[in-house]
């Protein structure tokens, strides 16, 4: 059985609503939904560099006209930054230089989100991508379940581009539920052969509006097979949205992890989980 430890490792000032994360040496990259910057915190010395992402960046951006940059992803020299499609005006890929943090293009996916709910058979209210990773050959998306149906699926996207020569295979998950209340993926990280999932537990049947958090729970994928190996809960009052690795041994495994706090404030709690016992 895999034991869990859990404890806070930093506070960043100046991150609002961080919606995802990549560690690479002692150094976090990060993103929140509601702003256009790239943030860059280097831990040795308590510094955040912010990088826009777009002409006019700015934070505590409105919901109603928020870029929604829920998931972050690095394949091989570059940084990929995917909205989460649960409107029109949040179906943007950014790709960025993983060195400078400019921006090299912007890729409008709206046309792949709509042939991942048709094959997924989503309504667009219930479309919510929180997670996106890529393993050198296929790319994962995963939507969030928050939804009236609580579609939990995992889009494999194969192809040369993801603008108009893919395929799609389509796996739907059930999670577990916490005080009754189904918990959702928020996000997720490729270790070796195995994909680590974030997913939530908060009350409410909408993609866009917020609602009660319950807590939140760690799981695995197999990759080989697409199969949940094991859930832990993590905690049952935070909203952990981001996931990314710190360290690993041949028993243990430790992610840093962030929560997206839904509110203006702008700082950000990173947690860091240890899985000992693997």
């Amino acid at each position: 059985m895999e034991k869990i430890q859990f404890s806070l490792l930093l506070k960043i000032i100046g991150l609002g609503s961080a919606s995802g994360l990549i560690y690479h040496d002692n150094t976090i990259v990060g993103i929140g939904d509601n702003s256009t910057y790239l943030y860059e915190y280097h831990i040795n010395e308590s510094k955040l560099e912010k990088h826009p992402l777009a002409v006019i960046s700015q934070e505590a951006t409105p919901k109603e006209f928020k870029s929604d940059f829920e998931a972050i992803t690095k394949y091989q020299d570059s940084l990929y930054i995917f909205g989460s499609g649960s409107t029109d005006k949040r179906n943007k890929m950014l790709k960025v230089d993983a060195t400078t943090k400019k921006v090299i293009s912007t890729t409008d996916l709206s046309d792949l989100y709509f042939s991942l709910q048709s094959f997924g058979e989503i309504k667009p209210e219930d479309f919510n991508i929180e997670g996106v990773i890529h393993d050198d050959h296929n790319w994962y998306f995963f939507n969030r379940g928050n939804g009236k149906t609580n579609q939990n699926i995992v889009f494999t996207v194969d192809g040369k581009n993801l603008t108009d020569e893919y395929r799609i295979v389509v796996n739907h998950y059930k999670l577990p539920k916490i005080k009754g209340v189904h918990t959702s993926f928020t996000d997720a990280v490729l270790v070796e052969d195995k994909i680590y999932f974030l997913a939530t537990a908060e009350d409410t049947t909408s993609t866009y509006e917020d609602g009660v958090i319950l807590g939140s729970v760690i799981g695995r994928i197999d990759l080989k097979t697409m199969k949940i190996d094991f859930t832990k809960q993590i905690t049952d009052t935070h909203k952990l949205e981001g996931i990314a690795l710190y360290q690993k041994s041949d028993e243990d495994i430790e992610f840093l992890l962030c929560e997206d706090n839904d509110t203006e404030v702008l700082e950000s709690n990173v947690y860091k989980l240890k899985i000992l016992g693997l």
